[in-house]
């Protein structure tokens, strides 16, 4: 195997894993598959978390893993794909991040690998074996890199300063 062939299955191996698990993991929040609750049941649990209202804070949390990880499993709109799944793991770890780093003990350590995961494959591109390619890249260009990840952060940060504001009001 030549080396752009090894790059390129090894591309295709990590969209595939962190894809799948990303929207196997918001196809339980939004629909409810694999055991998971559903949209009710999620908008119940990030209002408990305290997103706020919870039904919309559900449907976006569930939109960015189902969708962002879909996307990135099929290499199509990879650097939008991989923005959108990082600011939806931000969020996650956010919940985790009073708990410290690992995971044994509720830590952020999870969310936090797949979003950067995530990131780093909208960065780097689909590679070869991916819609993108297949696509002429009309959906991957150099200057979405930038882009999506500066809209991803500025959306997450959005959404974690109102709740941050919103908790703290709560507790006065």
């Amino acid at each position: 195997m030549t080396r752009l062939n090894r790059r390129d299955l090894g591309l295709l191996a990590l969209r595939a894993g962190i894809g799948t698990v990303l929207a196997a993991h918001g196809s339980q929040k939004l629909f409810g598959w694999f055991g998971g609750g559903g949209i009710s049941r999620t908008a119940e649990g990030m209002r408990a978390m305290g997103f706020t209202p919870g039904k919309p804070s559900a449907v976006a949390a569930s939109l960015c893993e189902a969708g962002g990880g879909l996307l990135l499993a099929l290499g199509l709109a990879t650097p939008v794909a991989g923005a959108v799944a990082a600011g939806g793991m931000a969020g996650a770890a956010s919940v985790h991040v009073s708990n410290g780093f690992f995971a044994q003990k509720g830590g952020l350590e999870y969310p936090g690998l797949i979003g950067w995961t995530a990131a780093s494959l909208g960065i780097m591109g689909p590679g070869h074996y991916s819609l993108d390619h297949a696509t002429g890249h009309r959906l991957d260009r150099s200057w979405m890199v930038p882009v999506a990840l500066a809209a991803g952060a500025l959306g997450t940060t959005l959404i974690l300063r109102k709740r941050l504001k919103e908790n703290a009001e709560d507790e006065d």
